[in-house]
């Protein structure tokens, strides 16, 4: 048993030592490259550019302010193609269900605007922040955010006018 163990280790250890000698070896070209170009480390070592922009939201967020319980509303996200290339929005994901987005599965042109209605149910009392993210093409998002506050209504409807009666009465 002892010996497996003491063959696996010097394996192990020659495949790390084998690995390490390989990673001078670049590293030294890389050195070499460097110092034989006008290139700065700075160029070499520079992230790289990250894809253009291609959705451009008209607003990312919207505050419906007080609305009343029980009474759903809505908004209409305006967003536009701005990149090279048509895209289809993928998925559009809200953070709960009180929150329900709705868009077009179809794509969207270079330049062409299009619309997210993202809706809200009002049935609990209080304030809300509610997100929704955005996925297309590929491994793009964006995140818009709904927000306000839900005022309680009465259970009850406005109590009866009898004044009103006596007035019809009297004509």
């Amino acid at each position: 048993m002892k010996k497996i163990f003491t063959i696996i280790g010097c394996v192990a250890f020659s495949l790390a030592a084998t690995a390490q000698g390989n990673a001078t070896k670049v590293s030294k070209k890389n050195k070499n490259a460097i110092s034989n170009s006008s290139q700065t480390r700075a160029d070499v070592t520079a992230a790289p550019v990250a894809p253009r922009e291609s959705l451009t939201l008209k607003e990312t967020e919207y505050d419906f302010g007080k609305i009343p319980q029980g009474k759903p509303v809505t908004h209409d996200f305006e967003f536009t193609n701005t990149g090279d290339a048509p895209f289809a929005l993928e998925n559009v994901r809200a953070s709960c269900g009180c929150t329900t987005p709705e868009w077009s599965k179809d794509t969207v042109a270079v330049g062409a605007t299009a619309v997210i209605k993202v809706g809200y149910n009002a049935a609990n009392e209080g304030p809300f922040n509610k997100s929704v993210t955005i996925n297309y093409s590929g491994s793009q998002s964006k995140q818009i955010i709904i927000k306000g506050e839900v005022w309680k209504t009465p259970v009850t409807s406005a109590p009866v006018n009898t004044s009103l009666n006596t007035l019809k009465n009297d004509q």
